[in-house]
């Protein structure tokens, strides 16, 4: 994600003009509830169609003979691996990144300068929540959005199906604080944009995705669950 979609937000076209970056995805529908749907069955229909040949393996080899049940356990813990994955891939997305070796003093004075600009975009609740999981929650007409410095997590209404996304700045030098701080307000200026042009890692249940997250994520995912319903349409900014 480039400045552009800060630069957006910051002129004071929130929600109205959409992301400049949309014109690198011109193939793609602008994201939106049936699309969101959509994309939850095509995944749900992706993994049965990987995991259902190996349950019905884990079906038939004790139907032909008895001794062929080690085999029929190793078909189903095959299915449930091949799941697995996908949820791992979709937990890449809220990791913090690695700092080069060496540097992490270096950029700690310029951490601290962008989680000053990072708070004062967000109210109490939410500046509590990234300093205890590294996360920024925020409300949206699609869900409740969890952003980190590689990617957002879309919880959709009701707390059951999640969508992983893959987006960061494009600016690799940029601290943490400022990465999210740059999806925030592309977030901000154009949801169903953002959603766009973002890349899904993962789609499927909340549970499964939470069993893959380190603790502090789980945290968020939590927090999540235990703010909803969300109402941040007139809570935004400094509170």
């Amino acid at each position: 994600m480039a400045t552009g979609a800060v630069q957006a937000a910051v002129a004071g076209s929130a929600r109205s003009a959409p992301l400049p970056e949309l014109a690198g995805v011109r193939w793609r529908p602008r994201a939106s509830e049936s699309s969101l749907r959509r994309t939850e069955r095509l995944w749900l229909a992706c993994t049965v169609a990987h995991t259902a040949p190996f349950l019905a393996v884990a079906a038939l080899l004790p139907a032909l003979k008895l001794l062929l049940i080690p085999m029929s356990l190793l078909a189903v813990a095959q299915a449930w691996i091949i799941a697995e994955l996908y949820a791992a891939r979709g937990a890449a997305v809220v990791r913090p990144r690695r700092l080069p070796h060496g540097r992490a003093g270096e950029c700690e004075a310029a951490e601290r300068t962008a989680l000053g600009l990072l708070g004062d975009l967000l109210d109490h609740h939410s500046r509590a929540l990234h300093a205890r999981t590294g996360l920024v929650l925020e409300g949206g007409e699609l869900g409740a959005w969890l952003l980190g410095e590689s990617g957002a997590v879309l919880v959709r209404p009701g707390g059951h199906r999640v969508h992983c996304y893959c987006v960061k700045a494009t600016e690799a030098a940029l601290p943490a604080a400022d990465r999210i701080a740059h999806l925030l307000l592309a977030l901000r200026a154009d949801e169903t944009g953002f959603a766009t042009v973002a890349n899904v890692a993962f789609c499927g249940a909340r549970w499964r995705l939470r069993r893959r997250v380190d603790r502090r994520s789980r945290l968020a995912l939590d927090a999540v669950e235990n703010a909803r319903p969300l109402r941040y349409a007139s809570g935004r900014g400094n509170n």
